[in-house]
């Protein structure tokens, strides 16, 4: 069984500007979250990366698209990680929400 988490946040930079951010920081971003043992992947398809990592054992796919004035992420957690799904939507919306904020 597998438990499905959205986030979308909002952003004021433009779709490519937006894009170059997530570009440059998804990865890093994502080896910052606890048990993440490594990124499987990312590729771009236009405007919509979609990536795959190890995390506690298994492989966990998703994909950040990016839109003018939003970024929706959405990533598939496997069996015994959907427990803990609550937990990471909250860190996972903090972490991209940090990509997208204005700089000064």
């Amino acid at each position: 069984m597998t438990s499905p988490i959205t986030i979308t946040i909002p952003h004021q930079l433009g779709r490519a500007e937006a894009r170059r951010r997530i570009d440059e920081g998804f990865a890093r971003m994502l080896q910052q979250l606890p048990g993440i043992s490594g990124a499987g992947g990312q590729q771009w398809e236009g405007d919509r990366l979609r990536f795959n990592l190890a995390t506690m054992g298994q492989s966990v796919g998703g994909v950040v698209d990016v839109g003018d004035t939003t970024v929706t992420l959405e990533l598939t957690l496997p069996g015994l990680l959907g427990v803990i799904a609550n937990g990471l939507k909250g860190r996972l919306q903090e972490k991209v929400g940090q990509l997208l904020l204005p700089r000064k």
